[in-house]
């Protein structure tokens, strides 16, 4: 099971680029255990609070129940039956819902992901030139020599090391880990996580091989998805802005579980604060009162 700050991680991710002159720190735990199967619930409990949150009324007619928080913040905890769908195809009308509260954040992180992809392609081709130009220089010993000498380009190897840099562009390459540079563009692989960085536009790209973790950030919104594997839905959604919206809100997102099967419990959440922090908390806290940990 999968155990993200995510609310922590897209702060940072935001505020990298002024803060810590562009660089960024993400770090991720996994934890297994025995506790992979969560509850079938068929009716939802709903306390008068939770953490920061109270309780708006009685439930509704369709079993959900609203929640209020600090500045006018949003929490709705609903049960969502499956009827056959996947999880994913289940909670997309939920993002879809969700993010319409964001507009601005997320017409920019969409158009950023238009440039990334042109990017990505021209850097893929960028890295294979770089790949042709090492070999081609290690072919010619008296070539790569008088690159070296003129320090336009340098190559080292070593056990488990390779180098290849010529201009701004550099390769390298280390157990379990590869890097490509190519002047204000990375793209780091470490195992199965892949990060992508582009510092001319202070936007940082995160995935995992598996999909269980994806993060598009730029330098005023952030878009997250979690997700773990095995035979349970654990699923976190969240998108947030440096600048409210019109209607004022800040950050939206979801915390989904239940049986892989359904029926799962939804807490959806909206909040106006520049620290969601406890609100996120006292959300996820109503799922794990349903469903468990």
């Amino acid at each position: 099971m999968q155990h993200i700050t995510w609310p922590v991680i897209a702060l940072a991710l935001m505020t990298a680029a002024c803060d810590n002159g562009g660089a960024v720190r993400i770090t991720t735990s996994t934890t297994s255990d025995s506790s992979g199967v969560l509850k079938v619930v068929d009716a939802l409990q709903c306390p008068q609070t939770q953490g920061v949150l109270t309780r708006k009324g009685s439930a509704r007619a369709d079993g959900s129940c609203v929640y209020s928080g600090p500045r006018g913040s949003e929490v709705i905890l609903q049960l969502v039956q499956l009827d056959g769908r996947s999880a994913q195809n289940a909670l997309k009308p939920f993002e879809t819902r969700l993010t319409a509260d964001l507009p601005e954040a997320m017409a920019q992180v969409e158009a950023e992901n238009a440039r990334a992809e042109a990017d990505a392609a021209k850097a893929e081709a960028d890295v294979a030139r770089v790949e042709a130009d090492a070999a081609r220089a290690e072919a010619d010993a008296s070539r790569a020599a008088a690159e070296a000498a003129s320090g336009d380009s340098a190559h080292v190897s070593a056990p488990g090391v390779r180098v290849d840099a010529q201009g701004d562009k550099a390769t390298v390459r280390l157990p379990g880990m590869r890097i490509d540079a190519d002047g204000d563009r990375a793209n780091i692989r470490i195992g199965g996580l892949t990060i992508r960085a582009d510092d001319k536009s202070s936007r940082v790209d995160v995935s995992s091989g598996d999909d269980a973790v994806k993060i598009e950030a730029t330098d005023g919104a952030a878009r997250i998805r979690t997700s773990a594997a095995g035979e349970s839905v654990r699923s976190t959604f969240l998108m947030t802005a440096d600048e409210p919206s019109a209607s004022g809100w800040r950050t939206v997102g979801y915390e989904a579980r239940g049986p892989v099967g359904g029926p799962i419990v939804v807490a959806t959440v909206r909040s106006k604060d520049r620290d969601p922090d406890r609100l996120f908390d006292a959300a996820k806290a109503l799922v794990t009162l349903n469903v468990g940990d």
